[in-house]
């Protein structure tokens, strides 16, 4: 089995299938009673060997798949409502149902988390960033610090994962500095005998023919030597499991001018301007575009340096849809603060944050060579402002590149590019095998789970499918 991507969603699978097993813990209470029923009834059979489907019925919660409501509620029972109570799983190693896989990543165990600002904070509260039978809270005891806020930094998480890597044995599996440019279904005849190279150190087969099976996923690709060579391999497998998340490629809003150099896509940009004194107090406006969490961060962040912005997004402030309309105002004080600066300081009425102006229900119509940028309203009407930089900060979409027609076959609209909201690759709820592609699996955002607390549900009915073609559960 390959999986691409080393994100927390590989992490998480590669230790289902290191031969980790969940059982119920004998003497735990669950505080739904009619889950915890369905424990007892087969208390002596690990989650993986049960009915996933019986189990998650009738859950609900902050996810649309029922597998990681059950994942998700078997290890943090009553999260959602404050609570602390233990998982009621117990994990055993059974290391004759390990199956054997690689994990391909471009960077460290951690996948995206170590291309985030490290100081950072993420949305999530920090318990819910840990993975199985390792609590985060628990790393950071070790550490000797806290959670601030409930919440922790990107440098945390990443340290986390790579930690956690190490202490359950996992390094095995894994293969960093690897890109991969090609998977494919091939015939399965003739390729045993290829000997190809591949990122495996022992040199041992990674062809496992099964008579029944007729075609097998090619999976191409490079890695990185330490002198900084690229090496190609190329390697077959009956199964492949698509984890590669979405932080690949900045969305672009596709007007004319977004490609001169005062155009970008990513915050970093605003911190290095910052930095070599490119835009300071008495610069002309920053336009930020855009209404979710990171044009926020970039919002605080130029209001904390007092550079002056200008806000553009096309929904309404009070739009039910906006994230900050979503989030409680106790944890998230700082995004609060800036939807309150969206409400307040619009262009039409003057407000109290000085250096903002909020543009709510306006587009960009195009960039100049002269740094100015026009914008249109709701009812049509443009105007044209003089700016310094600007940051088009509205999400980013998965590069698929490395799959036949970049994957639009596999997506829930064929007719779209695969999105973590609006499209994600349709897949069986409960074995996350696509729909229309046997064999390959996809995890996480690209399957629709955008919270590190709900990928490991869709880790979990992956190997439970895996273990059944593998013939590894127990009668």
């Amino acid at each position: 089995v390959f999986f691409l991507g080393n994100g927390p969603s590989g992490i998480c699978l590669s230790y289902l299938l290191s031969g980790y097993t969940p059982y119920f813990k004998r003497g735990s209470l669950h505080p739904h009673p009619i889950l915890q029923r369905k424990l007892e009834e087969a208390a002596n059979v690990s989650v993986l060997d049960q009915d996933l489907e019986y189990l998650s019925e009738g859950l609900e919660g902050r996810s649309h798949s029922p597998v990681a409501l059950l994942f998700d509620t078997l290890q943090r029972p009553d999260t959602d409502f404050g609570g602390t109570a233990e998982s009621v799983l117990a994990w055993w190693h059974e290391a004759d149902r390990a199956i054997p896989h690689l994990v391909l990543g471009r960077n460290a165990p951690g996948g995206a988390w170590h291309s985030i600002e490290g100081s950072m904070v993420t949305l999530s509260r920090g318990e819910w960033m840990g993975l199985p039978d390792l609590p985060f809270k628990d790393w950071l005891k070790q550490k000797r610090r806290g959670l601030r806020n409930n919440r922790a930094t990107a440098k945390d998480i990443a340290q986390y994962y790579q930690y956690y890597v190490m202490k359950k044995g996992l390094q095995k599996n894994f293969r960093c500095g690897t890109v991969v440019t090609s998977v494919r279904k091939v015939s399965a005849e003739g390729t045993s005998s290829h000997a190809e190279k591949h990122p495996q150190e022992d040199g041992g087969s990674l062809w496992n023919s099964d008579e029944n099976s007729t075609e097998v996923f090619q999976v191409d690709g490079f890695f990185k030597t330490v002198n900084g060579d690229k090496e190609p391999f190329s390697i077959y497998a009956e199964n492949v499991v698509l984890a590669t998340g979405t932080y690949d490629s900045a969305t672009w809003l596709g007007v004319k001018g977004e490609n001169f150099s005062y155009v970008h896509h990513k915050l970093s940009a605003l911190e290095e301007a910052v930095k070599n004194s490119g835009v300071g107090i008495t610069s002309d406006p920053v336009l930020i575009v855009g209404a979710g969490l990171t044009a926020a961060d970039a919002i605080l962040f130029a209001h904390h340096c007092n550079i002056p912005v200008i806000h553009v997004f096309r929904r309404r402030v009070g739009d039910p849809a906006l994230i900050f309309n979503q989030l409680p105002k106790t944890m998230y004080p700082e995004y609060h603060k800036v939807h309150r600066m969206m409400k307040e300081q619009s262009a039409a009425c003057a407000g109290p944050y000085e250096c903002y102006v909020s543009l709510p229900e306006h587009h960009v119509l195009s960039f100049g060579k002269d740094k100015k940028c026009i914008l249109q309203d709701k009812n049509g009407y443009q105007q044209v402002y003089k700016i310094s930089m600007a940051l088009v900060l509205t999400g980013s979409n998965p590069n698929l590149s490395f799959l036949p027609n970049n994957g639009l076959d596999l997506a829930t609209d064929s007719g779209q590019p695969v999105n973590p909201k609006r499209n994600p690759i349709d897949v069986d709820p409960f074995t996350y095998e696509c729909t229309l592609e046997r064999g390959l699996y996809a995890l996480g955002p690209l399957a629709g789970d955008n919270f590190v607390r709900f990928v490991q549900g869709g880790a979990l009915a992956v190997a439970s499918s895996l273990l059944k073609k593998a013939n590894k559960n127990p009668p």
